[in-house]
């Protein structure tokens, strides 16, 4: 009989969690006679989740978790989850109900009756979303696109339902910084993609602010793009260029007409310019020096301090 592993990252959801299992429990039901593992990672939850789970743990032994030591992310929430799936098949939810539970059975159906590896979901709107953060986020979708060989789709969720040998293949992937929308796009495999509309939070506030949405869009154009350092070096060689022929026309016009060159205004805003010029390659650099710092420390990605069967 198949398994379906559910992993539900969770941070601060002691609210929303006691809806979510309500639910999620009774889309298992009626998918009968599937059977079902919960495996919730406590990402370092500084309210109640991690009690909240010790209770669902002791009522259903469907129900596992695992506690980090402090808050390491949510990729970091989601890499461990995959790692501790005993599932045939694993699915990827938030505990939020913003992914819903009911279309797991039609997940479900595409991955068994129709052939794909892999069907995962994406919102149609983002109705209740603040304008600005929309318009943000469409133009990093289309960015990173052009930009790199990973395909994400416009409006793309985690929410997904992936067979095993899709789940050992993004685990094959073993970088410390990690982008899992790029990853699952990378991996490829057959995939079927369920559009619905936006859902609201059932409980909580969201923990992801328009400044953490951009540094979380920067590690997805660094880790799955090198453009940003072939733009520093066209742009370095363009204004070689400009200069070149800069410096021609001020020859040129003093051998010629006697003109003296112009005064120290220009001279500032040209210094000015490619300082500024000069710093943002040097950061651009930086950037990916920083992730390959990172990566050749070999840290774990997360420490786990407590699981359903107790501290560690």
């Amino acid at each position: 009989m198949a398994l379906i592993t559910i992993v539900v990252p969770c941070y601060n959801e002691e609210q929303a969690l006691p809806l979510f299992y309500q639910e999620i429990t009774r889309v298992a039901q009626e998918m009968a006679p599937v059977d079902f593992e919960f495996l919730f990672v406590d990402d370092g939850s500084k309210d109640n989740t991690l009690p909240v789970l010790r209770s669902l743990a002791e009522a259903d032994k469907r129900v596992r978790f695992l506690s980090f030591s402090r808050n390491f992310g949510k990729e970091a929430g989601m890499l461990a989850g995959l790692q501790h799936a005993k599932g045939d098949f694993v699915a990827l939810m938030d505990a939020d109900l913003q992914d819903p539970p009911s279309l797991l059975p039609e997940l479900y159906h595409a991955v068994t009756q129709e052939g794909y590896d892999c069907a995962a979901t994406r919102r149609t709107t983002r109705q209740g979303e603040p304008p600005i953060r929309s318009f943000f986020a469409r133009q990093f979708y289309r960015l990173i696109n052009r930009i790199s060989d990973a395909d994400i789709v416009d409006g793309a969720r985690d929410y997904r339902l992936m067979r095993r040998s899709v789940v050992n293949a993004i685990l094959s992937l073993g970088e410390y910084n990690r982008f899992s929308k790029g990853i699952f796009g990378w991996v490829g495999f057959k995939t079927k993609w369920v559009p619905y509309e936006n859902v609201e939070r059932v409980a909580g506030e969201t923990k992801w602010s328009f400044w953490k949405l951009f540094r979380y869009s920067l590690e997805g154009i660094v880790g799955f793009s090198t453009v940003p350092l072939a733009m520093a070096s066209v742009l370095g060689v363009v204004l070689c260029l400009a200069a070149a022929v800069a410096i021609l026309v001020i020859v040129v016009k003093t051998l010629l007409f006697g003109d003296p060159v112009g005064g120290w205004p220009s001279m500032m805003c040209a210094i000015l310019f490619l300082g500024g010029v000069q710093l943002l390659s040097i950061g651009i650099l930086g950037q990916y020096l920083a992730k390959t710092y990172l990566e050749t420390k070999k840290r774990p990605v997360y420490l786990v301090r407590e699981t359903e069967e107790g501290v560690l």
